[in-house]
């Protein structure tokens, strides 16, 4: 094998890669409710994970009963820039979810366009972003700094 044919070969095995790696991340274009949902409901579990963060509630219906509800929230990384670790909220804090509800009326919602999570004092502890724009770095994120040129 020549040089040329070398390296295009590895150029193609690395186009191959990220295609498959584009493809795995999705959209959820129609996969939630265009209107939000709130729900207040009893942490049971925070996952700071990649590529979603996980927050799970016990949420109690109209009848009384206990559903569990799920927000799939931004990466770990993300949530840091709203100040974010392990112990933001506990497990037995009360909050409140506002998100998009999946559209099969699952108890799971996208905290992504404008969501919120509220503590039980009534502070925002993190804000989703503005439809069609990007997510804004929350008061914990690094200074963001411009390059020069």
């Amino acid at each position: 094998m020549n040089r040329t044919t070398a390296l295009v070969s590895i150029a193609g095995v690395g186009l191959l890669a990220t295609a498959v790696s584009l493809r795995a991340h999705h959209g959820d274009a129609g996969r939630y409710e265009a209107k939000l949902t709130t729900v207040k409901g009893t942490v049971v579990e925070l996952q700071l994970v990649n590529p979603h963060s996980m927050v799970v509630l016990d949420v109690k219906d109209e009848s009384g009963t206990v559903v569990r509800w799920r927000g799939e929230a931004g990466t770990a990384t993300q949530l840091r820039g709203w100040c974010w670790l392990k112990d933001v909220i506990k497990v037995g804090d009360t909050v409140t979810m506002i998100g998009r509800r999946l559209k099969n009326g699952s108890p799971y919602m996208t905290l992504s366009e404008n969501a919120r999570v509220i503590d039980a004092n009534g502070k925002e502890i993190y804000r989703g972003n503005d439809p069609g724009q990007p997510n804004q770095p929350g008061p914990c994120a690094p200074a963001r700094t411009g390059g020069g040129r």
